[in-house]
């Protein structure tokens, strides 16, 4: 697996492609993730002056069988900017591996060793309700939010919302996300049927993102999670 580092509107120095090689190495990628196919780096710059501070951004992006890993930050140059994208790209692959490992069930304990492994566990009394050396114990209380349960009191907040959907241009959802004065506006585009998300990017550019569930093959469920602004 290679390393692609391109520019956007702006020239990539050799200089940089051999810090990017040096910074991202593929071993502990893969290590973290080994289902990598291609790992991009884009490389990009903001001409305001007012923004010198963040005027070089760096946007990674990990591609695997599994959902897509997407780290940027931006900073005076493109090298903080590489280090902080690598960072983050790291603890979220980190993040990911840790979470495929304690599904698989490393380190847990089968319910029938709970008590014995574990002092002062709560049990099961013969009517069903917790207890802890014989003391009932006060039930923890579910609410149902929309289709998810939630215990206790949170801290999940959930709120669910529909709304009719006729499709719409592009133009149209435009139109409509400046009049309620909103970062970005979901509708139904027109022309091929597909959800889709306009959003504000950075000065008076806009972005779109359309979602086509039937282009889906992987063999994880993904998303287009992340930030709108990017």
């Amino acid at each position: 697996m290679d390393i692609v580092v391109k520019g956007r509107k702006t020239e990539v120095p050799e200089r940089f492609r051999k810090h990017v090689a040096e910074k991202l190495k593929l071993d502990k990628v893969q290590k973290l993730d080994g289902k990598v196919i291609s790992l991009d780096v884009e490389v990009s710059k903001e001409p305001n002056p007012r923004q010198a501070d963040r005027s070089d951004r760096v946007e990674i992006t990990l591609r695997s069988r599994g959902p897509v890993v997407r780290a940027e930050a931006a900073a005076a140059d493109p090298y903080a900017a590489l280090d902080l994208a690598t960072a983050k790209l790291e603890a979220r692959l980190r993040k990911q591996h840790d979470k495929r490992h304690s599904r698989r069930g490393n380190g847990r304990i089968p319910a029938s060793d709970v008590a014995v492994s574990v002092p002062d566990a709560a049990k099961l009394d013969e009517t069903g309700h917790l207890t802890v050396d014989g003391e009932p114990q006060e039930q923890v209380p579910t609410t149902k939010m929309g289709s998810l349960e939630v215990q206790g009191e949170g801290p999940l907040v959930v709120r669910e919302k529909t709304h009719a959907a006729a499709p719409m241009t592009l133009n149209q959802a435009l139109y409509e996300m400046e009049l309620v004065g909103h970062d970005f506006y979901l509708f139904v585009d027109a022309e091929n049927k597909q959800p889709s998300v306009v959003y504000r990017r950075h000065a008076y550019d806009y972005g779109v993102i359309h979602l086509n569930p039937d282009s889906f093959g992987g063999e994880e469920p993904g998303g287009a999670g992340g930030a709108l602004g990017g």
